[in-house]
């Protein structure tokens, strides 16, 4: 990897879900090295359960082909692979997903009765925002909870090297919604369930979309301290 005067801290403070993309390809072989870094991400019993296919060119734009038509049928054309969100969902998280996208609109000058311009931008995560490069991570369907959080831990290992690197990405839960439409473009058989796709590239940096401010809950939300 390159070596530079970043810190994991300031990795951290700068990676943000990038939704738009400037059209310059990414170096392939720095890729590799992001990935073999990434290797180095925990896992419980090593096991290693991710598995990633990474795309350009032809074969993304196959991939948003497929998804187009399936998002062309409605409702009719969805095939989830799992539930993104919990059913019932409750505050406080219900109120944190709905007030982010509610500034992500906000940023983009979309008033909430302009539905169609809604949909518009709601169907450009299915182009990946303009990047240039998309991965899939993947996993067989034998692997449980556990291995699902090994495969977050890969991805954010993969999304920090991304940015120590000068590149930018977003993760993308939403294909999973039509997640047997990418396997089949993908090849992959029935014993995988896709977990997310993950938008590659070089940010807009002018874009508004890319600036809008995204809040953290504060630790008195998340961390009971004890015996401090």
């Amino acid at each position: 990897m390159p070596v530079t005067d970043a810190s994991v801290a300031t990795a951290l403070y700068q990676r943000r879900s990038v939704r738009a993309f400037t059209d310059r390809a990414v170096d392939p072989a720095l890729l590799k090295e992001i990935f073999t870094a990434a290797q180095r991400a925990p896992s419980g019993g090593n096991l290693q359960p991710w598995q990633a296919t990474v795309l350009t060119g032809e074969p993304w734009q196959a991939v948003k082909d497929a998804v187009a038509a399936r998002i062309a049928m409605g409702r009719a054309g969805y095939e989830p692979e799992y539930d993104i969100y919990p059913k019932g969902l409750t505050e406080p998280w219900e109120a944190r997903r709905f007030g982010v996208g509610e500034a992500l609109y906000a940023a983009l000058g979309i008033p909430r009765e302009d539905k169609a311009r809604r949909l518009a931008q709601f169907v450009e995560n299915y182009r990946g925002f303009g990047a240039p490069v998309m991965l899939f991570l993947h996993c067989s369907r034998i692997m449980g909870p556990p291995q699902w959080s090994d495969m977050g831990m890969w991805l954010q290992s993969v999304m920090l090297l991304l940015v120590d690197a000068g590149l930018a990405s977003c993760p993308q839960e939403c294909w999973a919604l039509y997640g047997a439409t990418v396997r089949r473009a993908l090849a992959l058989d029935d014993g995988q369930i896709l977990f997310t796709g993950l938008a590659i590239g070089y940010a807009a940096d002018d874009a508004a979309v890319n600036q809008w401010p995204v809040p953290r809950a504060p630790l008195g939300e998340v961390i009971d301290w004890q015996g401090f």
